[in-house]
């Protein structure tokens, strides 16, 4: 998976961004302005950028066209706004941008845009390059840590009909919701997608019902 950093004013936008990208297993930083993107970008490089084109310091334009000048975008960059005209959305492509999100962004545009932009730049763990460049392994899956195998449970389950009806519900959905759970590899932002249900709701549900999310996790 990837490090993503997140750059938007927006708290809700910010907690959005980070709850799906994490769900998927990225390993997601956020910064509210510009100023905390730079320190951010100088701590580290990451391998794709979110970035929000309207902020309160400098505009996601500017500080796009301030990392080209210095020799900084050298990153995926996808550029989001909701108040964005085209001229703006050309410039920030020309400058170096790989692509442009308009909000409210749905969740499929952005795990698209995401996948789309990692693609395009492949990302290489600090490990796999130590091997690859010493010369001891070409061999990049040999590093690559092996995933547990996960059992799913079966599509086809029998439940206790003689059992009240709030007990004989609650029981379906305990058993409905750990299959999805585990068909998603624990991805809270999928199944809820896939169920019809918003987060908030979802987490409530599971919590209510006594899932266990933590059997649903992938490996990491």
């Amino acid at each position: 998976m990837a490090n993503i950093l997140v750059v938007d004013d927006e708290l809700g936008i910010r907690d959005l961004l980070f709850e799906i990208l994490n769900d998927e297993g990225h390993a997601v930083e956020v910064a509210e302005n510009a100023a905390q993107a730079r320190l951010a970008r100088q701590a580290a490089r990451p391998d794709l950028v979110l970035l929000d084109i309207w902020m309160p310091d400098t505009d996601g334009v500017t500080l796009l066209k301030e990392w080209a000048g210095v020799g900084l975008l050298n990153m995926p960059v996808i550029m989001m706004s909701g108040h964005a005209t085209i001229d703006t959305a050309v410039e920030a492509t020309r400058i170096g941008a790989q692509a442009f999100l308009e909000k409210p962004i749905t969740m499929q545009k952005l795990l698209k845009a995401v996948e789309q932009g990692l693609a395009r730049k492949p990302v290489v763990s600090a490990v796999v390059k130590g091997v690859v460049s010493s010369g001891v392994s070409k061999d990049v899956s040999a590093v690559m840590a092996t995933p547990q195998a996960v059992v799913l449970p079966s599509t086809h389950q029998s439940f206790d009909l003689e059992l009240p009806l709030r007990e004989a519900r609650d029981a379906f959905e305990r058993a409905y919701f750990e299959y999805h759970l585990a068909q998603e590899n624990g991805s809270m932002t999928r199944v809820a997608d896939k169920t019809g249900l918003e987060r908030t709701h979802l987490y409530r549900k599971l919590k209510q019902l006594g899932v266990d999310l933590s059997k649903a996790k992938r490996a990491t």
